[in-house]
């Protein structure tokens, strides 16, 4: 305790406060209360009550700037540098993979200014509301971290984002780790927890037991599967046809999958999903499910409940339903489709609506899960009552309540508030139909489209299959057609995804595969259990597995 600074900061009636702690105290308006279990810290700000305020002043509540843990290295008890560092990104988007002290952390070009404004990929991430490595050797991300040498794991993780997100600050150069609750402008009245992490030394297999354990999550319902998803090959142009001719193939090719989902394309606009495009699906959806049904299969459907596009029924008549900027401007979210906003789930009616949407779809329609997408939405600005991490919390509570026994899919979503709330996760970005996007992309943000980057993340978020939820890497995919990865490539994206994944999509029309793919096919579904070993090398990453007795190896450079 002696070797960690509690730095808090903020203000109350207008009038500024700050103490520095190396363990429990007082201040005049609050006290800290600093419990150590073993491992484990819990720090609790508690803000003194009129009763116990001098009688010339009166309650006001605290209003938070920031509060920070910061300590050497050393106080973890060794004073080697680490060999690499794994620091978990924002959300599922995020690139995550493990670095080398000496590298550094991706981000966004300056020069790109005009187009990240533009575009808004600023809400994607945690652009707003974290600071930027200014060289390298100084990394940063949320919930958990690790640093190992060898097989040797030393683990950092918070046991709860409910009252706020925890990003941890780690400069290689001064071996210098803080700690910071995003709580900015939080009015506190009553007892709030600053932090509660643990601290873990062990395998990698032990760490993460531990960390899991100690959240008291259950490992996830449900069971690994495979199946079909429409977006990687027809993105938003499907039909009734379209999604009944590559249900057909998989008949006819004998593919035993166990879901069929139909992504985002279905509906009229983005925000209302009470209304079909019957253009499209001219029959609704329901005789779709029922047919996905009687092929032997689950049937998903994608949706983005936190958001509305600006062609929407929704955003034109229920301006009321918008979260607002400190503007009183619509708060958008990014500019997909027609450019999209957030909704505000604090609005009663906005929750009236998002529960009937989910009766129709699960009860009347028939689905059995749901991709449910762009959940950040829920959490970009926080309001005086609730921070960022809190609104998600809680957010993902309210979805897992509407979705109740049926399956939940979560996509750009912070990872800790799903940990234990779906029962399968993208943890990566967007695959690409090339390996990684168009040069100018990579001057941008760290949620952008990348196979290379979603690669990088089904191996390095491995550890969190089967704990938090069923890890989804994204799809994979070998046809021919509409693609531009090399067949090498596209045998290293499917092995991958065999290896570390959980939940292994294709959107390829599997009437076209010829005797090699439909092997690799049959090959990938049974290599997650196979004995493998991660090495991360320099330059590049090694795969080492055991398959039929035959030691195998895939080197990556992701």
């Amino acid at each position: 305790m002696n070797n960690m600074l509690l730095q808090i900061k903020g203000h109350c009636d207008g009038k500024p406060f700050s103490t520095e702690l190396r363990g429990e105290g007082r201040h005049h308006l609050f006290d800290v209360k600093w419990e150590e279990d073993g491992n484990d810290i819990r720090i609790r700000i508690i803000p003194k009550t009129q009763e116990e305020l001098p009688p010339d002043e009166t309650f006001h509540p605290l209003v938070l700037e920031s509060v920070r843990l910061i300590f050497l290295w050393e106080y973890l008890g060794d004073k080697r540098r680490p060999e690499s560092i794994f620091m978990n990104g924002y959300q599922s988007w995020t690139d995550s993979h493990e670095k080398l002290p000496h590298h550094k952390e991706h981000v966004m070009s300056r020069l790109m200014k005009a187009v990240i404004e533009n575009y808004k990929l600023r809400p994607y991430g945690d652009y707003d509301f974290t600071k930027r490595p200014t060289s390298a050797g100084q990394f940063h991300g949320f919930t958990y971290c690790y640093f190992r040498w060898g097989e040797q794991y030393r683990f950092l993780g918070s046991l709860s984002e409910r009252d706020g997100y925890t990003v941890f600050y780690y400069d290689a150069n001064r071996q210098r780790m803080q700690i910071e609750k995003d709580c900015k402008g939080l009015h506190i009245k009553k007892e709030w927890t600053a932090f509660h992490l643990t601290h873990l030394n062990g395998s990698e297999l032990e760490v993460f037991d531990a960390y899991f354990r100690k959240m008291k999550i259950d490992k996830p319902k449900g069971r690994p599967m495979t199946g079909y998803t429409s977006w990687y090959n027809h993105y938003q142009n499907i039909s009734e046809n379209i999604i009944l001719n590559n249900l057909t193939a998989a008949k006819e090719t004998g593919q035993d999958w166990d879901i069929f989902q139909i992504d985002d394309g279905w509906q009229e606009y983005v925000g209302d999903w009470t209304k079909i495009n019957t253009e499209k699906f001219p029959n609704g959806l329901k005789p779709v499910a029922d047919k996905i049904h009687q092929a032997g299969m689950k049937t998903g459907l994608w949706l983005a409940p936190f958001v509305c596009e600006t062609d929407s029924e929704c955003f034109r008549e229920h301006p009321d339903w918008l979260e607002r900027d400190e503007k009183g401007e619509p708060l958008c979210a990014g500019t997909n489709w027609s450019r999209f906003y957030a909704l505000d789930l604090e609005n009663a009616s906005v929750r009236a609506y998002l529960r009937e949407v989910f009766r129709l779809v699960l009860e009347e329609w028939d689905f059995d899960l749901v991709k449910l997408d762009f959940l950040y939405a829920a959490c970009i600005q926080p309001i005086p009552e609730k921070t960022r991490g809190q609104r998600m919390c809680e957010a993902m509570d309210f979805l897992r309540e509407l979705v109740g026994n049926k399956l939940i899919l979560g996509c750009g979503v912070p990872l800790g508030p799903a940990f234990g709330k779906v029962d399968y996760c993208r943890i990566g970005c967007d695959i690409g139909l090339d390996w990684d996007d168009k040069f100018y992309m990579r001057f941008l943000h760290r949620e952008r489209v990348s196979t290379k980057n979603a690669i990088g993340n089904t191996i390095y978020r491995r550890q969190l299959d089967g704990r938090a939820f069923f890890n989804d890497p994204d799809v994979y995919l070998l046809r021919d057609d509409n693609i531009k990865l090399n067949w090498e490539k596209r045998c290293e994206l499917a092995k991958i995804n065999g290896l570390f994944g959980s939940l292994l999509f294709t959107s390829d029309n599997v009437k076209t595969y010829n005797a090699e793919k439909q092997a690799l096919c049959k090959e990938i579904r049974n290599l997650r259990h196979l004995p493998k070993k991660v090495i991360r090398g320099r330059d590049k990453t090694k795969i080492i597995y055991e398959q039929d007795g035959e030691k195998k190896e895939l080197i990556l450079n992701v």
